[in-house]
């Protein structure tokens, strides 16, 4: 089995109404709050006044900073900081998707030490124990990051897309009710859904991964297929949304002590220079070649993937489960309305060369059964250009 460590400081509250919880959660660990969420639009208008009111009547003197950006900025992290420092914040509440909560935890980094939350980055200094407690409240079913210990940002300047990477951004609670995720998008319950079934994926072949990870993770990818289609046809329908709520979190609990592989590297690059690709679209544009690359290289856990996405491969052998496990893998993604080109992404194949020579900064690809060269890299963005 190999030696493994596993750690979850996370206090997980789930189910539905949970969110009403949030006020008594967060005085638990502060008397002044930061709120951070996206500028808010209608959808989530009385979400985030019914926080605001469950916060005050426990008592917390709140600060709303509501300029997190897709794919969060070093400038965005920054002005949040500065609200942070000036309402003199001693909590941290992430609300929304992951851009949010990751925009919370490094907002929590940078307000409490010297420098920017880009100083420390995961090869860089880790944080210290001043770092503001964090209280984060999905409302989507995709990032895992109310369960994880990483807030990824880009350095607008370089174009460069990395994360923190320590236990002491973990949230210390983290309420996921399925209530708040009955409005979301139907391209955005697509793409979230399929980057939990990524985590929990890339954690499961990760070479470094482990018995425990492993268990939650095919938990979470048979929840995935059997629940994104009917949350997908129905946003209301809440026995969906909660399967995809736990899903989310299993996978978030899967790259928590696993970690990820080759297309979450790529998926980084492609958003740090085209921040209008979503996360999820940047690992669904890159799966039908990855799965190629890398299906005869671990070819058991490949054909367990495989079945789990084609009941139909259950009496083929492992090889032949391993490798039909592509072409489920080509199915699914088009019944979640995820088969996409990087053409459609607008992305150009001028910026194909560049993502391919960033794609092995970060040391996800080295976690993968098979490792990619940076040419191998450039091929599987080619042929994803057009679909």
């Amino acid at each position: 089995m190999g030696n493994f460590t596993y750690c979850q400081p996370t206090e997980i509250r789930f189910g539905r109404g949970r969110a009403k919880e949030a006020g008594e959660a967060v005085a638990s660990l502060g008397r002044r709050c930061l709120l951070v969420t996206v500028p808010i639009f209608d959808a989530i208008r009385p979400q985030v006044e019914a926080l605001k009111e469950s916060l005050r009547t426990a008592g917390l003197a709140v600060a709303h900073f509501d300029g997190v950006v897709p794919n969060p900025t070093t400038e965005s992290i920054t002005a949040g900081a500065r609200v942070a420092r000036e309402h003199k914040a001693d909590v941290v509440v992430g609300f929304g998707g992951g851009s949010s909560m990751d925009s919370a935890k490094a907002i929590a980094v940078e307000a409490s030490h010297d420098g920017t939350a880009w100083d420390y980055l995961f090869f860089k200094k880790p944080p210290t124990e001043k770092t503001l407690p964090v209280v984060a409240i999905t409302t989507t079913s995709g990032t895992g990051s109310q369960v994880t210990q990483v807030a990824v940002m880009t350095e607008t300047a370089t174009k460069t897309k990395s994360a923190i990477y320590h236990s002491r951004i973990f949230p210390r609670i983290s309420i996921v009710d399925p209530d708040l995720m009955v409005t979301v998008p139907h391209h955005i319950t697509a793409s979230t859904g399929f980057d939990a079934f990524a985590h929990a994926f890339e954690s499961f072949i990760h070479v470094g991964g482990s018995p425990y990870a492993d268990i939650m993770a095919v938990e979470a990818m048979r929840l995935v297929k059997s629940y994104l289609v009917r949350a997908l046809k129905n946003g209301a329908d809440i026995e969906a949304r909660e399967k995809m709520a736990w899903a989310d979190t299993l996978a978030g609990l899967c790259i928590a002590t696993a970690g990820v592989t080759l297309p979450h590297g790529i998926g980084m690059t492609i958003s740090g220079f085209c921040p209008q690709v979503m996360h999820g679209e940047s690992l669904a544009v890159t799966y039908p070649e990855f799965t190629r690359f890398t299906w005869s290289s671990a070819v058991q856990k490949f054909a367990t993937m495989g079945r789990i996405l084609d009941p139909k491969l259950e009496g083929a052998s492992e090889k032949e489960a391993a490798e039909g496990s592509c072409r489920a893998m080509d199915s699914f993604l088009k019944e979640i309305d995820m088969w996409i080109s990087f053409e459609k992404l607008k992305v150009s194949q001028g910026e194909l060369q560049a993502i391919a020579d960033h794609s092995q900064v970060l040391p996800d690809y080295k976690n993968s059964p098979r490792i990619a060269s940076r040419d191998e890299i450039y091929a599987m963005l080619t042929a994803s250009y057009r679909r």
